[in-house]
């Protein structure tokens, strides 16, 4: 206290000195009752007087201040000493007080002497301070006057209370009550405390607010207590005072009891507070919290603190629009508001308080954490992990993790985020670094929903910050695009992509930091490279200055280095940049656009620099198949998108109709003449043609002409007469071609229809008898037929599969189905032809981004020559005379999707198939399908035998959809659904190391969102839950008809494995996709489930509507019904009489039944004791008949599984107190005692499984058993022991004996030193030890000592013979105290005796010391 004395001594001087020189500066009161002379020494007879001038006090009258002769301290003690030597002691006192009481009944005495008095020094004394104290301060330092004193002062000082300001300026209640701050000694203590408190509860607001705060100047400690419960009180009445007094209770010594009263107090009063009172009320209760209480004082205060409140919510919802609209100058108005300045300050008092208080900031963290449901989660969460990750660098990784898991779980949410940026913007602004540093930290993880969470906090930085901020934040966004990481480098450009819709301005001042990224291109996919230029274009065209000039020169200059290379790979690059340049250049402004604001249509100008620069592309590609192929489908994007302006559209369809038909269409009555290697036919038309007025493709001739050698020559361009187009550009042309003519014609195709029909020139592509005789050279011309003419089909598809009349429906499905008759034909033809490499089908990609990578890098220069067209006259430059190997095995990459294709592809491909090709590993040369293929699933699909009995005459005009087609389209767009709606684990790859070919084949489908994908997604799921309904009818009826059979008739078929498949991708798709069905109607189809994979996708599809389901009770139990009849279930074997049920997908839908049951330790009981014990007793081959999947080859996926749950299910049983009921007690030990039942079955059953996988799940799930069983099971039986013993005792021999075995195990590892299992010995070891001595313990609560004693244990192996070690020579000894600890055990039982489980610590002590021995 006296330390506070002394700081406060200079602020109060201050205070006094302004008080004393602004009542010299007015004029002098005229309410006086004697009138005196200015400056005139006051001249009276009263004792007061006379003593006063003995001391060394002048008083003087007027204006003028009382003179002091001698120090401050030397006045008091000559005037206490005068006082008390006076004869008339103690009168005298009662006469000096009554002097004064009559001497300041003058108002400007009484002033005079409340005002600091004027020293009269001497030059050696006018060193030191010129300040003095008043009259009555001083006279307040004398104890014998002190009472009375303060007596009159608080008589006087009602007087003033309830007055205005004087016409000095003086406040004479403040004035009187800075007498009583800092005294060095208050004689009575209790009695100023009363009468203060008495005047404040009288007082005026204005003056009771000083009265509050003066409080801890005037009392002294004694004191603090009686004033705290005062103050407390007063704050229960008086909320006007709230932040005075907390202000006054923070500064006081109270209680710990009193310190919690308050503070529940205030935080009852936190939610209605006025914003103005949260600071000080927020400070007084992180003030009082003890490490005790902090969790639960954070917790509460967290709840009742709601900042949201303060705003309109129509404020915030405006902020969201005008956030989307104008970016960050929409929020510059908020800073004239007022509340904006009271949260500034709360959270200036929050971080100084998580600055320097640990506990704080942890208590803090931990209650979000410990916060579970979503709508519970606040605004200020997301603020105050913000601001303790900027202030508390030792939590920043506690607080990642916390966010993770909110982000995971969905309690974080763009909303939420987006809400903390409007209200508390000004807070996080002065966290910006940290805010970047914790985006970085979030976009380096592999989880997309995390990835989300980063980008967003990067967005909302940029839009809600001041410059320097943004620059920040365009640098770091910079930074992820170089760091190689593709999911880095997608979510960084996404961002740059969208702060230039939000906030265009602000962009192009950062725009020479993005056009650095031209610098890397050469690491960047090529989608990647498509939103740097959409990126840059927009940046440099958008709005013409001078600013964006350099960056036009800059791209320009890239574009026409990329183009001029001949190295594909660059000119990949620039073929990309310059369409998607071209294309925002020619943006279509006839629709209101932020980005392109302009009048009209495109100026001539611009419309000359975008065909310039399209043929530019055009010429400089047209030397290679491949870079044209990739313009056209480049373009044909372009085109897509509708993105061009008229006058380019226009432009574009007067060349690409004329070129094409050029090119590929010739009349079909002109069958070409030549010398080649097959005849040349008509195939696959579906119109008969009796004129010549037809038209066909010409494409055998062009592929000849173009790939196959005659004479060990090559026909060039310069030997023909006319100028050849590559066959690897039909397809993009036409793309390019039938785009153009649906934009220019509203979606009619009329003008091109012809297409659809007409047929292909070919040959016979049905290998027959002469496939073995051909030459490498000839099925390699075959096999490039096939592609070529499937990717023609594919894009026909594309083109026409929207057409509305039923005579193009029909024949779209005839295209579909010569493709997938096709595709059977190339499987053939693949089989013999090992060596092959196909024709490219998909352009933006580098050519050894589909070859093995075990090819060398002269077969891949030589394969990428050949792929650009034969322009160069070399023999070896030919794909077909010098391919590489293009092997299952070596193209399993090309699969982005992990499904189990193999079985599948074998079953569909039929009996007679020799050699297992997958088309699977030649996606790449497939063109890909558009979504709006996936409509032809509204076509009905009727099975053959329903066809036989069913069909009608009418029938044959109806559209139906064959199954062979119907998996043909459920493959491809459940491998469609797989790569974008699921994204797999990102897969980090250093920079400048090229990236994997996940994407491949799925170029168009990445140029849609994923909210356009679930969309289209949606209008698909009815067609797709009729199909399920007709497959379902298919297999309840093929099962009546074999009379419930598993291999009857029609298993074995082909149909029947289609159908199969057909059902295992709709359920996949619906897995993947969460249909808005209802739990029953596809908890119905159970009973026609074909195979044990469709069993596990509809399992899962069940489980993810749980999750959405109002009864998720109920629904569980019928999930692990369902999942347990499907265990029971005997599934058709697969091929070779091997098992047609994959490990993983066992493992799964065991879990699944051992989650979802009620009675986990009941199930794990029935397995382990009736269908293991019926699979022992069961021949080699057979497997149980309770459980026909538990099988001896998946005995080791039970046990894995069953160990796993048990242990989990013990791990979330809760820990009993002896406080819990008697009932209580008696269920936990019931069901602690199932629980090391089923662990000592399954233990023992490794005498009978003794291979090396189920010792391993063993000895690490027994471990972890133990370690429950001590810290869930011990306590309850601390408790138990007395009322339960025998129960007790019998948990605890049957545990002993498993424990025992464990230790066998532990030895038969070291005897094999297999390092798998012996890895796990020592912890087993500890773990088991820990458990001797907590029984002990026990035993010892409960004053059973006498029954733990001691023995030795041998090291046996599994079958219990005994392990010879160094010791063996004590062998005789050791086995005659073995048997007698076991007899010793049963006989001490009633006694309380843990006897057995003791000794069985005690032997495995001393078996460890022989273990080490041996060693």
């Amino acid at each position: 206290m006296v330390s506070k004395r002394r700081l406060s001594t200079s602020e109060d001087k201050e205070s006094l000195t302004e008080d004393a020189s602004k009542a010299r500066k007015q004029p002098h009161s005229k309410k006086t009752k004697k009138s005196h002379v200015h400056n005139e020494v006051e001249e009276n007879d009263s004792v007061f007087v006379k003593l006063l001038k003995t001391s060394g006090i002048t008083l003087k009258t007027g204006e003028s201040q009382n003179q002091l002769a001698v120090d401050q301290i030397v006045f008091q003690k000559k005037l206490f000493q005068t006082l008390r030597k006076h004869p008339s002691y103690p009168k005298i006192v009662e006469e000096f007080v009554s002097g004064l009481e009559s001497y300041i009944e003058d108002q400007d005495s009484f002033r005079n002497c409340l005002l600091s008095c004027e020293r009269l020094q001497d030059e050696e004394a006018s060193m030191g301070t010129s300040y003095c104290k008043s009259l009555i301060k001083l006279l307040l330092g004398i104890d014998i006057l002190q009472p009375a004193i303060i007596k009159i002062l608080f008589e006087k000082l009602p007087e003033f209370l309830f007055k205005n300001v004087n016409s000095d300026g003086l406040n004479m209640p403040r004035l009187i009550i800075n007498q009583l701050k800092w005294l060095d000694r208050v004689v009575d203590s209790k009695d100023l405390t009363t009468k203060i408190m008495q005047l404040i509860s009288i007082a005026p607001v204005y003056l009771q607010h000083d009265f509050v705060t003066s409080l801890p100047e005037i009392l002294g400690d004694s004191q603090h207590a009686d004033v705290g419960n005062e103050l407390s009180d007063l704050l229960t009445e008086n909320t006007l005072l709230t932040v005075p007094i907390l202000d006054v209770l923070s500064s006081l010594r109270l209680e710990p009891k009193l310190l919690t009263k308050v503070r529940q107090l205030v935080m009852g009063k936190l939610s209605s507070i006025m914003l103005d009172d949260l600071p000080m009320s927020v400070k007084f209760i992180l003030h009082s919290i003890t490490a005790t209480d902090a969790l639960e004082v954070i917790s509460e205060l967290r709840e009742k603190l709601d900042l949201q409140h303060f705003f309109l919510p129509s404020l915030f919802q405006a902020s969201q629009s005008k956030l989307k609209n104008k970016g960050q100058t929409s929020f510059s108005g908020n800073q004239e508001n007022s509340g904006q300045d009271c949260v500034t300050l709360l959270f200036d008092v929050i971080k100084s308080a998580v600055r320097y208080e640990k506990i704080i900031s942890e208590a803090w963290i931990k209650a979000i954490e410990n916060t579970t449901s979503v709508s519970e989660h606040k605004i200020l969460d997301l603020a105050m992990l913000f601001v303790i990750y900027s202030t508390n660098t030792q939590a920043k990784k506690y607080i990642e993790r916390v966010l993770r898991n909110k982000i995971r779980s969905g309690c974080f949410e763009e909303q939420l985020l987006q809400g903390t940026f409007y209200i508390h913007y000004l807070v996080l602004k002065d966290v910006c670094p940290s805010l970047l540093s914790l985006a970085q930290s979030l976009l380096h993880s592999l989880d997309q929903s995390i990835i989300l969470f980063g980008s967003l906090l990067y967005k909302y930085a940029f839009n809600f910050f001041d410059t320097y901020c943004q620059q920040e934040v365009i640098g770091a966004l910079v930074t992820h695009v170089f760091s190689g990481n593709e999911a880095e480098v997608d979510t960084a450009l996404d961002v740059l992509l969208e702060l230039i819709v939000l906030n265009p301005s602000a962009m192009r001042l950062n725009a020479v930091f993005v056009k650095g990224i031209l610098d890397y291109l050469d690491n960047m996919s090529p989608q990647q490279i498509r939103k740097l230029f959409y990126i840059l274009s927009t940046l440099a065209f958008s709005k013409q200055h001078e600013a964006s000039s350099h960056i036009q020169d800059d791209m320009y200059l890239v574009i026409r280095k990329q183009l001029s290379s001949t190295m594909f790979k660059y000119k990949l690059i620039g073929i990309i940049g310059a369409v998607t340049m071209a294309g925002i250049i020619a943006a279509d402004r006839s629709r209101s656009s932020s980005l392109t604001p302009g009048r009209g249509d495109l100026s001539s100008e611009q419309c000359t620099q975008v065909t310039s620069l399209l043929q530019l592309v055009h010429s400089c590609s047209e030397q290679s198949p491949q870079a044209s192929a990739l313009y056209y489908d480049e373009f044909a994007n372009l085109i897509q998108g509708r993105k061009l302006a008229p006058k380019v559209l226009e432009w574009a369809g007067q060349t690409i109709f004329n070129d094409f038909q050029d090119a590929f269409v010739v009349d079909i009555c002109v069958v070409p003449e030549g010398d080649y290697p097959f005849p040349v036919k008509a195939l696959y038309g579906l119109e008969d043609y009796d004129s010549c007025d037809g038209i066909a493709i010409n494409l055998l001739p062009l592929l000849f002409s173009q790939d196959f050698v005659q004479d060990g020559g090559r026909l060039t361009l310069q030997e023909s007469d006319q100028k050849l187009v590559s066959p690897l550009c039909l397809a993009p042309y036409f793309r390019l071609l039938r785009l153009c003519v649906d934009r220019q014609h509203n979606g009619d195709l009329e003008e091109i229809d012809g297409l659809l029909d007409c047929p292909i020139f070919l040959t016979d592509l049905e290998p027959g008898e002469r496939l073995e005789s051909m030459s490498v050279k000839e099925r390699s011309f075959i096999c490039s037929l096939i592609f070529l003419t499937l990717n023609w089909f594919r894009e026909v598809v594309n083109a026409f599969c929207r057409q509305m009349l039923p005579e193009m429906k029909v024949k779209v499905l005839t295209r579909l189905k010569h493709i997938v008759e096709l595709q059977q034909l190339l499987e053939k033809h693949l089989a013999v032809t090992p060596d092959y490499v196909p024709p490219l089908a998909n352009f933006d990609l580098e050519t050894s981004e589909v070859t093995p990578h075990t090819s060398t890098a002269v077969s891949a220069k030589i394969r990428i020559q050949g792929n650009l067209g034969g322009r160069k006259r070399k023999a070896d430059d030919s794909k077909t005379s010098s391919p590489d190997p293009l092997s299952k095995e070596d193209n399993s990459e090309c699969d982005p999707a992990p499904y189990d294709r193999s079985q599948l592809e074998k079953e569909f491909r039929g009996k007679e198939e020799k050699t297992s090709v997958s088309l699977q590993n030649y996606r790449a040369f497939f063109r890909e399908l558009d979504l709006e293929v996936f409509s032809i699933l509204h076509c009905g699909l009727v099975a053959k035998f329903i066809l036989d009995t069913e069909m009608h005459t009418e029938a044959t005009e109806v559209v139906q959809l064959q199954p062979p087609e119907l998996l043909f389209l459920l493959e491809d767009l459940a491998q469609k659904l797989e790569n974008m709606l699921t994204p797999s684990v990102t897969r980090r790859s250093p920079f400048l190391k090229s990236k994997g070919n996940r994407n491949i084949g799925f170029t168009h489908l990445h140029q849609r969102s994923a909210s356009e994908i679930a969309h289209i997604v949606v209008q698909l799921l009815s067609p797709m839950c009729n199909h399920l309904e007709n497959i379902h009818n298919y297999f309840q009826g093929l099962t009546a008809k074999n009379h419930g059979v598993v291999d009857g008739p029609g298993i074995k078929g082909q149909e029947y494995h289609i159908m199969s498949s057909c059902y295992q991708r709709l359920l996949q798709i619906l897995h993947g996709f969460f249909a808005c069905q209802s739990f029953h109607y596809l908890q119905n189809f159970h009973l026609s489930i074909p195979s044990f994979q469709c069993a596990l996708y509809l399992i899962r599809l069940l489980m993810v509507i749980l999750e959405k389901s109002t009864a998720p009770t109920q629904n569980k139990g019928k999930i692990a019904s369902l999942a347990r009849q499907f265990l029971c279930r005997v599934w058709p074997s697969g091929e070779k009489e091997k098992s047609s049920i994959p490990n993983d997908q066992l493992q799964a839908l065991l879990s699944i039944y051992l989650e979802h049951t009620d009675g986990v330790l009941k199930a794990i009981e029935e397995i382990a004791g009736v269908g293991v014990p019926e699979l022992i007793n069961s021949p080699k081959e057979a497997s149980s008949s309770t459980f026909p999947t538990l099988t001896r080859h998946t005995f080791v996926i039970f046990f894995r599984v069953m160990m796993a749950e048990l242990e989990k299910t013990v791990k979330g049983l809760q820990a009993g107190t002896a406080a819990d009921s008697e009932q209580i007690h008696e269920e936990k030990l019931l069901y602690w005692n199932m629980a090391v039942r089923d662990f000592s079955i399954l233990i023992n059953l490794i005498k009978v499984f003794d291979s090396r996988p189920v010792l391993h799940v063993c000895l690490k799930y027994g471990r972890l058993f133990v370690e429950a069983f001590l810290k869930q099971c011990m306590p309850l039986l601390d408790f138990s022991f007395r009322k339960h013993r025998e129960d007790v005792l019998s948990l605890l021999e049957t545990f002993q004996l498993n424990t025992r075995l464990l230790h066998h195990l532990c030895g038969h590892s070291k005897i094999h030193q297999d390092t798998k299992l012996t890895r796990h010995v020592p912890l087993l070891k500890k773990t088991l030890e820990l458990l001797v001595c907590r029984v002990k313990a026990m035993l010892i609560l409960n004053n059973c000592r006498e029954a733990f004693w001691l023995g030795n244990l041998k090291n046996r192996d599994l079958q219990g013979e005994e392990i010879i070690s160094q010791n063996s020579q004590e062998s005789t000894a050791d086995e005659s105290e073995d048997d007698t600890s076991s007899q010793v055990s049963k006989s001490k039982g009633t006694e309380g005796g843990e006897g057995d489980e003791a000794s069985d610590g005690e032997k495995e002590r001393e078996s460890d010391e022989s273990d080490d021995d041996s060693d």
